[in-house]
């Protein structure tokens, strides 16, 4: 199943601090969840957002609202789950 990203201005703030080479990495894990939900994605217990994309120490924080992934927040691992 094919999905659109949306990504929040948040997010957008949160990729444009990390450095290059991981800010690349994570685009290029984005455009694979176009594709299909592949990659190390896994539920969250909590209510928004509803599942994390691991990208080494970075995790994405997203929800798939219909074919729709929005992606909320781009953030280092020991800040994603305050």
């Amino acid at each position: 199943m094919r999905y659109e990203i949306e990504i929040r201005k948040r997010a957008e703030k949160d990729l444009a601090s990390l450095p290059k080479a991981d800010a690349q990495r994570i685009v290029d894990a984005m455009f694979l969840l176009e594709e299909g939900l592949t990659g190390d994605i896994k539920k969250l217990a909590s209510a928004l957002p509803e599942y994390r994309l691991r990208i080494g120490v970075w995790r994405v924080l997203f929800e798939i609202v219909g074919r729709k992934i929005v992606v909320y927040r781009i953030l280092h691992r020991k800040e994603a789950y305050r």
